[in-house]
């Protein structure tokens, strides 16, 4: 079992724009070969975590039911100190606090397939933080944002991070690295 945090970046190093926005992830062309490689990961994975500016964009920019048809009944946490809405057919729980013990929540749900960090970045770092983080992969776009959310606000320097994997998927740039 793996946990990987797996997400889309601007070429500048950003998940979101200044406004927590992804609109510039989708107006991205020739995209079908990275959503089709993000549909075959999620294949192999038993659980996934997000964090509440990830989870309250997806559900103000999706209809409702798009949880269900992208996720299914996947077992899903998501890390925050405000009230959420919950998403018909999601199978989600609420939590705060660190890292640690909901992990190990996340490892006996997904058995032997893989845990998905979906994002964002910190909770990525916290997870990277305490030890929990196998692999990072980052799919890069055609895009600069001059700022927003980074990947990753921590500092992981080289001889925590080797990479392992690079791959062209339409117009972005599919970078795999391993943590130790």
């Amino acid at each position: 079992m793996t946990t990987t945090y797996y997400t889309a970046s601007s070429l500048d190093g950003y998940i979101a724009d200044p406004d927590n926005s992804l609109d510039w992830l989708m107006a991205v062309a020739d995209a079908d070969p990275a959503t089709g490689d993000v549909g075959v990961f999620l294949e192999g994975v038993g659980a996934m975590c997000l964090g509440s500016t990830t989870y309250e964009w997806m559900a103000n920019n999706n209809p409702p039911e798009s949880w269900h048809d992208e996720y299914g009944d996947l077992p899903t946490w998501v890390f925050t100190h405000r009230e959420l809405p919950r998403l018909p057919g999601a199978n989600v729980r609420f939590v705060a606090g660190e890292v640690g013990p909901v992990h190990e929540q996340m490892t006996e749900a997904a058995g032997s397939r893989d845990i998905w960090v979906m994002g964002g970045g910190d909770l990525a770092g916290q997870f990277a933080d305490a030890g929990l983080l196998d692999e990072v992969i980052v799919g890069v776009a055609p895009v600069t944002l001059g700022g927003g959310a980074p990947v990753l606000p921590r500092r992981i320097l080289a001889d925590r991070m080797r990479l392992v994997e690079v791959e062209r998927l339409g117009q972005f740039a599919k970078l795999v690295y391993r943590l130790s």
